[in-house]
C-alpha cells in the first residue's frame, strides 16, 4: 500500500472512533433504531440511466452503461430537529436490481454543495429539495475516486439528476431518479438498515481510510439497531426485502420528507 494511504488510513482510525463515540452517546440521550436519521420517509423510486459516452466514461459500468433499476429511496433529517429548523437531510436509496445476478445496493447522500469544495461540506436546510444531494466521501474505482450527487432537475420538478463527478472535476449527467407516489413506511421505517460500506455497487468500493472513517458510525448504528456489530464487508449482515411497485410513471412525487 502506498506510503499516502498507509498514513490517510492511520489517519482515519481516530475520527472515526470519535463518530462511534458520538453515535452512541446519541443512542443513549435519545433512544431510537437510528441515532442519526432517526425517522424518514421510504418511497418506492425508479432509476434511469443513459450512461456516459467517450472521454466521460467512468470505467464503472453501472454509471457508464443505460439500463433501469427498481429502488427505495428514504428521505430524512440528520438531527431529526423540528422542520421549522434547518437540518442536514439525507437520501438513501437501495437499488434493487442493480445489473442481473447482483445483490442490492446502498448508497447513502446528504446534503451538500457542488463546488470543489462545498461538495465536501455538509449543509444544512430547511427543504429537502433547496440543495444538492452528494455521497460526501468519495469512492474508489479503477479510473480514480469519484462522488455520486443527486441534483435538482429544474426542468421536471418530479424528479432529480444523477451525476459523478472527480474530487476536483465537473459534474457529469448520467441518468435519472423517478420518486413515485407510492409510500412504503408501512413496511417499517425502523426496521430497513441502509449501509453503503456493506452493501456496494460492483465497481464502486471505498478505500481503507474511508471505512476506517465509517465503520466505527456504522458499527455503533447497528448496535443502537440491535444487530451484531459486524466490521464492514462482513456477510452476516442482513438486508431486508422491501416490495416495490413494478409499474412505469411518467411523473413521480416530490420525496418531500415529512
Amino acid at each position: 500500500m502506498p506510503l499516502t494511504l498507509r498514513l490517510a488510513d492511520a489517519a482515519a482510525i481516530v475520527p472515526g472512533r470519535v463518530l462511534e463515540g458520538v453515535f452512541g452517546l446519541v443512542g443513549l440521550v435519545r433512544p431510537a433504531a437510528k441515532p442519526l436519521h432517526p425517522s424518514g420517509r421510504l418511497l418506492t423510486a425508479h432509476l434511469h440511466r443513459h450512461g456516459l459516452g467517450g472521454a466521460d466514461r467512468t470505467g464503472v459500468p453501472w454509471i457508464d452503461d443505460p439500463g433501469e433499476s427498481h429502488a427505495v429511496a428514504r428521505f430524512s433529517r440528520a438531527a431529526g430537529l423540528p422542520h421549522v429548523l434547518p437540518d442536514v437531510h439525507g437520501l438513501a436509496l437501495r437499488v434493487q436490481d442493480p445489473a442481473p445476478g447482483h445483490e442490492p445496493a446502498d448508497i447513502l447522500m446528504a446534503t451538500t454543495g457542488l463546488g470543489a469544495v462545498t461538495r465536501f461540506v455538509l449543509l444544512p436546510t430547511r427543504s429537502p429539495g433547496a440543495r444538492a444531494y452528494s455521497t460526501l466521501l468519495p469512492y474508489r474505482t479503477a479510473g480514480g475516486p469519484l462522488l455520486l450527487a443527486a441534483t435538482a432537475d429544474r426542468r421536471d420538478s418530479s424528479r432529480r439528476l444523477l451525476a459523478v463527478a472527480t474530487p476536483r472535476g465537473d459534474w457529469r449527467v448520467f441518468g435519472h431518479l423517478v420518486i413515485d407516489d407510492d409510500d412504503t413506511s408501512g413496511t417499517g421505517d425502523v426496521s430497513i438498515s441502509f449501509d453503503p460500506v456493506l452493501h456496494q455497487l460492483e465497481g464502486l468500493a471505498y478505500d481503507r481510510w474511508a471505512v476506517r472513517l465509517r465503520e466505527g458510525a456504522y458499527r455503533a448504528a447497528r448496535r443502537t439497531r440491535g444487530a451484531r456489530a459486524d466490521g464492514p464487508g462482513q456477510p452476516s449482515a442482513r438486508q431486508e426485502p422491501i416490495r416495490t411497485s413494478r409499474r412505469r410513471r411518467s411523473r413521480g412525487g416530490r420525496g418531500r420528507a415529512r
